[in-house]
């Protein structure tokens, strides 16, 4: 029985039926303590952009440990690495002149996020914009605010009560977010928080318009308009960020994931100019009490560069575009198998396979069902909020591997269909 106390796990079902336990990883590949192999169609939990076993980063790794693993950062204090990094990122930033603020993970991101809002508009004389809008079937991480503002209800059962001043608009309505500043009054409405792709809550593409639409929104009214792009950062959406592929210009940036592709935890807050200004230009803020013990840490910081080199160098953001049509191929024919009622795909190297709904309202555990017999087929995948399966393969993945992904997914629905 492991001691092991899973996230977000049954765990009286994984001390009944034991761990998977992933022993090593190649490419697209990994393999558990058996020896058995499989097809990652997650990229993990979609950060392994750059694939598994690239001895590049870990070398970039070590190496900097060897020198200096890491040191705070508190106050005046960097090391090479992290500056460094922090001017790579401001470089192709979806914004001018951008600032980078660290931390260890998607959550510590968007928890960074909310405060830095609210404290700007402190800053602004204008304590009163504290209300932070997010999207329905969003996800935000799971720290403290980004429980309070995620889309799914799922997440918050039995937790009690938690951050006020939030409010939840339709995932697709551009309008509905103009009438809820407008409703709650814009001169209280600190920011809106935008994933550009709905991720764990079904993976919902944005519709036609819709996020041109909801920026200006926010920019007419004087909101902060957040793209939390965990997810869809570094390559994943077919550029370095969903925002520029969109042109979004967005105040704020959250990124964690794919700055990495997972080697080591990192993540980070990218500022523009109009939120920084208080901070670093009029002295208004003073010391901002807030950061963490990995803020910036220096062999993350290594690793992130190695990361990014080979994204450069293999042109991986060009692949995802390419991916965006060939998961699409590869994928299509299982809209026709009769579990099946939805692909959602189409942009970057991100889809959803969503099992009908109809299905799923009698059988609530269809999707878990298919998840877990997909393994028997030598898939990795996971089930979304919604019942779809995630599909968002490391950004290496070749047609053949599709192939190999389509075929596994269609043998495990056929197997659950055939089970009834």
């Amino acid at each position: 029985m492991t001691r092991f106390w899973h996230p977000v796990a049954d765990m009286q079902a994984v001390s009944r039926s034991g761990e998977l336990v992933i022993d090593r990883g190649e490419g697209c590949h990994l393999w558990d303590e058996r020896g058995r192999r499989y097809l990652d169609a997650t990229a993990g939990l979609w950060y392994a952009n750059v694939g598994y076993g690239r001895e590049e980063i870990v070398a970039a790794a070590a190496a900097q440990m060897r020198r200096l693993h890491a040191y705070s950062h508190y106050g005046d204090v960097s090391s090479r690495p992290t500056t460094d990094l922090a001017e790579r990122i401001s470089a192709f930033a979806p914004m001018e002149d951008a600032a980078v603020f660290f931390t260890s993970g998607g959550g510590e991101s968007v928890e960074t996020a909310v405060k830095l809002v609210r404290r700007y508009w402190s800053l602004l004389d204008q304590p009163q914009r504290t209300v932070i809008i997010s999207r329905e079937r969003a996800y935000h991480g799971l720290a403290g605010y980004g429980t309070s503002i995620v889309g799914s209800d799922v997440f918050k059962v039995g937790v009690g009560p938690l951050a006020g001043d939030t409010v939840r608009v339709p995932w697709d309505s551009a309008e509905a977010l103009a009438e809820a500043i407008d409703h709650a009054g814009p001169h209280r409405v600190a920011a809106f928080f935008c994933e550009p792709i709905v991720g764990a809550g079904g993976v919902l593409l944005p519709p036609d318009g819709y996020l041109a639409a909801a920026r200006e929104a926010c920019r007419e009214r004087g909101v902060l308009f957040v793209a939390d792009e965990v997810i869809c950062g570094y390559c994943r959406v077919g550029d370095w960020f969903a925002s520029s592929r969109f042109g979004l210009d967005p105040d704020l940036v959250t990124f964690a994931k794919g700055i990495t592709s997972g080697y080591v935890p990192l993540g980070g807050v990218i500022v523009g100019t109009a939120v920084q200004e208080p901070f670093w230009q009029s002295g208004a803020a003073g010391v901002w009490r807030h950061g963490y013990t990995y803020s910036g840490h220096a062999t993350a910081a290594a690793a992130a560069h190695a990361n990014l080199d080979i994204m450069e160098r293999e042109g991986l953001a060009a692949r995802a575009r390419e991916l965006e049509h060939e998961i699409t191929e590869a994928l299509a024919p299982l809209v026709e198998h009769e579990l099946v009622s939805e692909l959602r795909s189409g942009l970057g190297a991100v889809a959803g396979v969503q099992i009908d709904p109809a299905l799923l309202a009698d059988d609530p555990d269809l999707t878990d069902r298919v998840t877990l017999t997909a393994r028997e087929h030598g898939i990795l995948t996971r089930t979304l909020v919604g019942g779809g399966l995630q599909v968002s393969p490391p950004l290496v993945i070749t047609r053949a591997e599709l192939g190999e992904l389509a075929s596994g997914l269609r043998g495990a629905l056929d197997d659950v269909a055939a089970a009834g």
